[in-house]
């Protein structure tokens, strides 16, 4: 793989997680970092995208910029696309996908975007070499992003391929479920020192536990995945599968299987088992309770509770829950409880005031990830 000097990376996360993976992604030794609205701006090397993809919780996708360039329409997009040289990455053989996404711009749909974006990659190639490879909408071998922003287009190439949250042990889906990046990122802003006995007691299939459990033992998020996005582009040769090798060898070596107590906890039966058996794939060891909060045995003091209450049209009990809830964790004393809150009515039902507060997203759904500190 040649290397052309450092690369900018945009590795993206939830919306309110910045500085969390900002704080991940210090921690691993990423130098050149720089906060910005969904994600931080990483340069180095291409060993650092590589690293990122395979070692960062938080991370939902790990992009690489190609090109910046002005585009107020659509012959300037497909002219500064053009001239990128597609050949390192791509060749008739491969398969394709393009993301286009802008704000602030003349253009106004981002299917045309897309569009133009293509032709021009595989206009270039079939002048090139007199073929041109094929659109695929799922598992492409090369997806490319391209974003527009005050009439100015960023072109990126993904390096993860499949969303880096999809880790591969969650054989069993609950209602709702909490994507692996976001839980990771809940347990960072909890502050939790990977010591201190850990519980969920609306833990659905178990996310948030299997995350504290997979961050604690330090095994890699990535290093269950058969492989990334990168390792399908032309450039990978067989040096820089070579090192990628390398470095799935030190993150393996790195795991030393060891955790302290996470109770996980549901009152819904098939949500338990769900989560027992995606413990088990993810290798890790939890403890589990079926049962109401309020008749759960919890550790004793100091611990920390991280849980995700249901909410919308999951909160079919209403009220009488939220109230149940609240009186369960605020007799939990010498505990620090982090509550996800997606709706106003979980917020109101607890009696006590945060001691931190941080706006975020699931997904769409704009929530606060609440911090109790109870006495």
């Amino acid at each position: 793989m040649s290397q052309r000097g450092p690369m900018e990376f945009w590795v993206s996360a939830a919306r309110g997680t910045e500085a969390a993976l900002r704080d991940e992604l210090g921690e691993l030794g990423f130098g050149e970092l720089r906060i910005a609205a969904g994600g931080v701006r990483l340069r180095g090397p291409w060993e650092d995208g590589w690293r990122a993809c395979l070692e960062s919780r938080i991370a939902q996708r790990v992009l690489v910029s190609l090109a910046r360039f002005d585009a107020a329409d659509g012959d300037s997009l497909y002219a500064g696309v053009r001239a990128i040289d597609w050949d390192p990455y791509l060749t008739a053989g491969h398969t394709l996908a393009v993301t286009g996404s802008c704000r602030d711009s003349s253009f106004r749909h981002s299917g045309f975007i897309a569009l133009k974006t293509k032709d021009a990659i595989v206009d270039q190639l079939r002048d090139r070499h007199g073929s041109r490879p094929s659109v695929a909408r799922n598992d492409p071998d090369v997806h490319v992003f391209v974003y527009i922003l005050n009439d100015r287009a960023t072109v990126y190439l993904d390096l993860a391929g499949v969303p880096l949250h999809r880790r591969g042990y969650r054989t069993r889906i609950g209602e709702a479920p909490l994507k692996e990046t976001l839980a990771a990122a809940l347990l960072r802003l909890a502050g939790w020192d990977r010591a201190t006995p850990l519980v969920d007691p609306m833990c659905g299939s178990g996310t948030i536990g299997i995350e504290a459990a997979l961050w604690a033992a330090s095994i890699a998020p990535g290093i269950a995945r058969p492989r990334f996005g990168f390792e399908r582009w032309a450039l990978h040769d067989e040096a820089a599968a070579a090192r990628l090798s390398a470095l799935r060898q030190e993150a393996r070596a790195r795991a030393h299987g060891q955790a302290p107590r996470i109770l996980l906890s549901d009152i819904d039966p098939q949500a338990v088992e769900d989560a027992r058996a995606n413990a088990r794939a993810a290798g890790v060891r939890v403890g589990f309770r079926c049962c109401d909060l309020a008749d759960l045995a919890w550790p004793g003091p100091p611990a920390l509770v991280v849980t995700n209450p249901p909410y919308g049209e999951r909160l079919s009990a209403g009220a009488e829950f939220l109230r149940r809830m609240a009186s369960s964790l605020c007799r939990l004393h010498g505990y620090r409880v982090g509550v996800l809150a997606g709706a106003p009515a979980i917020a109101k039902a607890m009696p006590l005031r945060p001691a931190q507060e941080f706006p975020l997203y699931n997904g769409d759904i704009p929530c606060r990830f609440l911090l109790y500190e109870v006495p």
